[in-house]
C-alpha cells in the first residue's frame, strides 16, 4: 500500500546539520503526493576561514553521510536526495560518479546529487559556456571547474565567497548576491550556475532568468528538479524559474 501522504514517492534527503535552506527550499518545490524526508549530517559550525578548513570540513562532512543514509532508510523512501553539494563535486566526473554509487550501493535507492543534477539541467537548457558562483573557497571552486570541464562545459569565469562559518552561508543576501550575478555574467556566458546548497537562491535565479535572459541555475532547484523527473513526476510548477516551468 502507498504512504497516505507520500502516495507518489517518499524521497529520503540528506544534508549537513548546518544547513538551514535546503529542508525550506525542496519543501515549497514539493508537488502534491511527494513527501521529503530529512536526515541530518551531524557537521560542527567550523570556521571555514582557508582553503584547507573549508576541504576539511567538507570531508567531515562526506564521513557522516552513510550513517545518514542508514538513519533515513528506517522511513523506507523510495529515492534519495542530496542536500550538499561540495562533496559531490570532488574528484572531478568519476569522482561524482563514485560518490553517487557508493550511496545507492549503502541505500538500495537511487541518488540525486548536485554535481549530475546540475550537469543535467545545463544540458536541459542547452548551455555551453558557464559561470558559476559558490559560498565556497578558492580549492573547492577548482574541484567544480575540474568536474564542470570533464562534462565537456567551458567554466568562462567564477566566483566564491569564501564565506566564514558553514551557518554564515545562510546568510548571505539576495542584494549581495544579486551583484555578484552581474560580475559573472557576460555575451561569452551561456548560463549561470549557483552552487552550495546553504546559499538561499531558488527565488533570486528565478527572478534573474528574467532580468538577465538566460538560465540561471540554483543548485537546489536543479537538485530537486532531477529528483522529481527521474521518478517520472513531471508537474510542471512557476515560480522557480525554467527548469520546473518548462522542462
Amino acid at each position: 500500500m502507498p504512504d497516505v501522504l507520500g502516495y507518489r514517492g517518499k524521497y529520503g534527503v540528506l544534508g549537513p546539520s548546518t544547513n538551514t535552506v535546503v529542508q525550506p527550499d525542496f519543501e515549497m518545490m514539493r508537488p502534491p503526493g511527494i513527501t521529503a524526508h530529512y536526515s541530518r549530517i551531524f557537521t560542527p559550525n567550523a570556521k571555514a576561514i582557508s582553503n584547507e578548513s573549508f576541504r576539511a570540513g567538507a570531508m567531515k562532512i562526506a564521513e557522516g553521510v552513510i550513517d545518514a543514509v542508514r538513519s533515513v532508510m528506517t522511513c523506507s523512501p523510495n529515492y534519495l536526495v542530496m542536500g550538499m553539494s561540495a562533496v559531490t563535486f570532488f574528484g572531478g566526473k568519476a569522482g561524482a560518479e563514485a560518490f553517487r554509487e557508493g550511496v545507492e550501493k549503502e541505500a538500495g535507492v537511487r541518488l540525486s546529487c548536485g554535481s549530475l543534477a546540475t550537469t543535467a539541467a545545463l544540458r536541459a537548457y542547452g548551455a555551453k559556456r558557464i559561470a558559476f558562483l559558490s559560498p565556497y573557497y578558492p580549492a573547492a571552486n577548482e574541484e567544480v571547474r575540474r568536474y564542470f570541464t570533464e562534462e565537456g562545459f567551458e567554466v568562462v569565469r567564477d566566483l566564491c565567497l569564501q564565506c566564514p562559518s558553514w551557518t554564515a552561508i545562510a546568510e548571505v543576501t539576495p542584494e549581495e548576491l544579486r551583484l555578484r550575478l552581474r560580475e559573472l555574467d557576460g555575451p561569452d556566458v551561456d548560463a549561470i550556475v549557483q552552487v552550495g546548497t546553504n546559499l538561499s537562491m531558488v527565488r533570486l535565479a528565478a527572478a534573474a532568468e528574467m532580468w538577465l535572459g538566460k538560465p540561471v541555475i540554483a543548485i537546489n532547484t536543479a537538485t530537486w528538479w532531477h529528483a522529481l523527473r527521474e521518478n517520472g513526476i513531471t508537474d510542471r510548477m512557476e515560480g522557480f524559474g525554467r527548469l520546473l516551468s518548462d522542462f
